[in-house]
């Protein structure tokens, strides 16, 4: 039974009634960021319930040593994390000396908690009766502003209702803070500065190791019934925290405030001598401002990315919340202004997968951002993968690669593969295909084939040598295989040619080849200066083309389908509907030997290369595959749903569109994998995206030109969304009883509708 206490509603999550058992699930859920940092929303007073604290700064880690049973060769040093930063958000509560704790209240009522995803920002209330029974209406708002993203702003609000009380304010800043992720309990940070001047209070500390500078500070205001009050504080400074103590007179029914300014400002961005400096000057300009006016700036900055990345749906409000709960987390976690940046897994919502990149950014967000920003965007993201390119060689060198192969991390910070599973680490290789594939989704999109001989080329030759020198010839076959690998479906792992290695290593070579040669005709200078820096012969290049050429492909003539590996017909074939539901998920409640011998498949494999090459194959190829593996899938990555959602709508397989596109969208609101406690799963949130405009849309790009073929769930009435392509502005309306353009830009352009082509006239708006 999936959980549902999240309320229905399009531009809101909203919460009610208090639940201790719902806390951590909703401290992910209700998260908050602005592309600089990001934390769960656990509470600013003092809670001794079960709670998750957790705070992140954007590309800031720890190189946390390696732990296994047993070390093999090649294994990385360490598994990157981003780091449980020091806690700035902390604010206790004393009312007559007794202090604010939701989990010891005799009574807790009206609690409400909205996350308002139209206009960014988070907000609780409650009427909360405390053991000394004095009863206190509560009302805290939070924000992470875009405007200033260094900085955080929170009011914080509270009314005796019953009686006049003293209110005793504490806020806090606490750099005695511990990750729940480590391997060695190691401390991640060392906190070398404590201090206090005025309202201003401050930690100081860096990252053991990585040393990362990071000043974590706050300015407080205080206010009765509004009015602005001048309270000298109390301090109280220790080696690792500094709070400050207001208090205020409240008669019965008037509302004593504070609001406090805070956040982080690191090494990253300023000398580390000048940190105190400038945390002091950012949060003073934003106090200046005020808790009201930036949160007036910050729903203007959230209107204008609605703008461009809403996406609505008419008729059906989970499913509308659902892809705005998406999208929304998706713009918290990464707005595309440092190249030195990525998309983390579980963005800034938790600490699994240690916040470090995938290659989720290459295989599922680069659309998402590529439609709904401006194309930089999607550049800084490929920009990142090439200015890693030296690591990838290093990392392939470490197992044995010569002559500048380039293998590209399953896990990373900087470039260094940091996974410590080897049938990740090792045999995940497939992920070097996702690299090349984004930088052909990007110039086919954008149409800007100019990151090809500036950067892109070099990628594609040190993946291409990859996979020449991964492949081996099969004297039996009289095929090349490749082997010991594991495919996107993690439940089987060493298998021998799985299909969609092997296919997409192919199509790295043959893409490879095709680009040096486009660019020996059309980019002289660039060509000759790759190919001298990568000694690169037209003898290397042809025996790549013999391995590309003869590739083997397990194939079952029996069913017609390509085998997911060369095994897979020796399982035992059992579908998921003749699985117990009391056996799921089996990733839970399964041995891992059971697991590797049965048919269960984690996530799209075989699919999956079907979705990257769908114009390879016929709609009858891509019907016989869907029907032989969907069956056997379980869908237990958040990876899964979204592609079997695209696949079945191109398949006009609606029931099912429509189902997976609910499980896409809805898998942390309605926690289907029963783990949102952990955090959130951001990176498959743009494969939401993509199961409306390219499943529901049928959005694609053929011969430089946009085409649609467009279908909508009975359950809808309507939907509409935006892409940004090649400097316009396309808006599409679907509804039942027609689909329709609008373009804003400066030519018009030619849209094929269903296998037919329309031309839409460009409108120029003047702003």
């Amino acid at each position: 039974m999936n959980q549902d206490y999240i309320v229905p509603n399009e531009w809101s999550l909203i919460e009610e009634g208090f639940q201790p058992a719902k806390v951590k699930s909703s401290e992910s859920l209700f998260s908050i960021g602005n592309g600089a940092m990001g934390q769960r929303a656990t509470f600013e007073e003092h809670y001794s319930g079960a709670t998750f604290q957790g705070s992140y700064i954007a590309g800031v880690y720890y190189p946390d040593k390696t732990r296994v049973g047993w070390w093999k060769n090649g294994y990385p040093e360490y598994f990157a994390k981003v780091l449980n930063a020091p806690n700035w958000i902390g604010i206790n509560v004393l009312v007559n000396g007794e202090m604010l704790d939701l989990n010891t209240c005799k009574s807790v009522e009206d609690f409400r908690r909205e996350l308002n995803m139209k206009e960014g920002w988070h907000q609780r209330s409650f009427k909360a009766t405390l053991p000394n029974n004095v009863q206190i209406k509560v009302t805290a708002t939070r924000f992470l502003s875009l405007e200033i993203d260094e900085v955080g702003a929170i009011k914080y609000e509270v009314t005796p209702l019953n009686t006049s009380a003293e209110i005793t304010f504490l806020p806090y800043v606490d750099g005695g803070i511990t990750n729940e992720d480590t391997n060695w309990d190691d401390a991640f940070w060392d906190v070398y500065k404590t201090e206090a001047q005025n309202d201003f209070g401050y930690v100081v500390s860096k990252t053991n190791k990585t040393e990362y500078h990071v000043c974590t500070g706050m300015i407080s205001t205080l206010f009765l019934n509004n009015e602005k009050l001048t309270i000298a504080p109390q301090e109280n400074i220790e080696a690792l925290k500094a709070t400050f103590s207001y208090t205020i007179e409240a008669k019965e029914g008037e509302t004593a405030a504070i609001e406090k300014m805070g956040g982080y400002v690191t090494s990253l961005n300023y000398k580390a001598e000048n940190l105190v400096e400038a945390s002091l000057k950012v949060l003073s300009n934003a106090s200046k401002i005020g808790f009201d006016a930036l949160l007036e700036k910050q729903k203007e900055a959230w209107a204008s990315i609605w703008e461009m990345a809403d996406v609505t749906i008419n008729g059906d409000v989970k499913a509308q919340q659902g892809i705005r709960f998406n999208i929304f987390h998706l713009n918290q976690t990464y707005s595309g202004k440092d190249a030195r940046l990525n998309i983390g897994p579980k963005g800034f919502t938790g600490e699994k997968y240690g916040g470090s990149t995938y290659w989720d950014t290459e295989a599922y967000c680069i659309p998402f951002y590529m439609a709904t920003k401006d194309d930089k965007v999607a550049r800084n993201l490929l920009k990142y993968r090439y200015n890693h390119l030296s690591k990838a060689i290093e990392n392939a060198e470490k197992l044995g690669f010569k002559n500048g192969a380039a293998l590209y991390p399953m896990v990373t910070m900087n470039g260094e593969e940091s996974h410590n599973e080897w049938e990740i680490t090792f045999e995940e290789i497939h992920r070097n295909g996702s690299m090349v594939y984004a930088i052909y989704n990007y110039v086919r999109y954008s149409g800007d084939y100019s990151y090809i001989p500036e950067m892109g080329l070099e990628v594609m030759i040190a993946i291409a040598r990859f996979w020449h020198q991964r492949a081996n010839f099969s004297t039996a076959k009289n095929k090349y295989v490749i082997l010991g690998v594991t495919g996107p479906n993690e439940y089987e792992n060493n298998v021998n040619n799985n299909w969609f290695t092997n296919y997409i290593a192919k199509w790295c070579i043959e893409y490879a080849t095709e680009n040096i040669e486009k660019v020996k005709l059309e980019y002289a200078s660039d060509y000759e200066r790759v190919i001298s820096k990568a000694k690169l012969s037209s003898e290397e290049i042809k025996q790549w083309l013999e391995v590309a050429q003869n590739m083997y492909f397990p194939y079952s003539e029996e069913h017609q389908v390509f085998l997911q590996q060369d095994g897979f017909l020796d399982k035992e074939l059992i579908t998921v509907a003749n699985l117990s539901k009391d056996e799921r998920p089996i990733n839970q409640k399964w041995s891992w030997d059971r697991i590797l011998r049965s048919p269960y498949i984690k996530q799209a494999d075989t699919l999956q290369g079907f979705y990257f090459f769908e114009a390879h194959f016929s709609k009858e190829e891509l019907a016989r595959h869907f029907d032989f593996y969907e069956p056997f899938t379980v869908h237990e990555s958040s990876l899964s749903p979204c592609v079997h959602s695209i696949q079945a709508a191109v398949l006009n397989k609606m029931e099912q569109a429509y189902n997976f596109y609910l499980r896409t969208s809805r898998l942390d609101l309605d926690d289907y994998n029963k783990e949102v406690h952990e955090g959130l799963h951001i990176t498959s949130m743009a494969g939401t995206w993509m199961s409306i405009v390219e499943g529901f849309g049928g959005m694609r790009i053929k011969d430089g030109n946009l085409t649609f073929e467009t279908r909508i769930p009975k359950q809808w009435k309507a939907f509409s969304f935006k892409v940004n392509f090649r400097g316009s502005i396309v808006k599409v309306d679907v509804s039942h009883q027609e689909t329709t353009f609008t373009v804003v830009g400066e030519e018009d352009l030619k849209i094929e509708l269903n296998g037919k082509e329309v031309e839409v006239k460009a409108t120029s708006i003047t702003i």
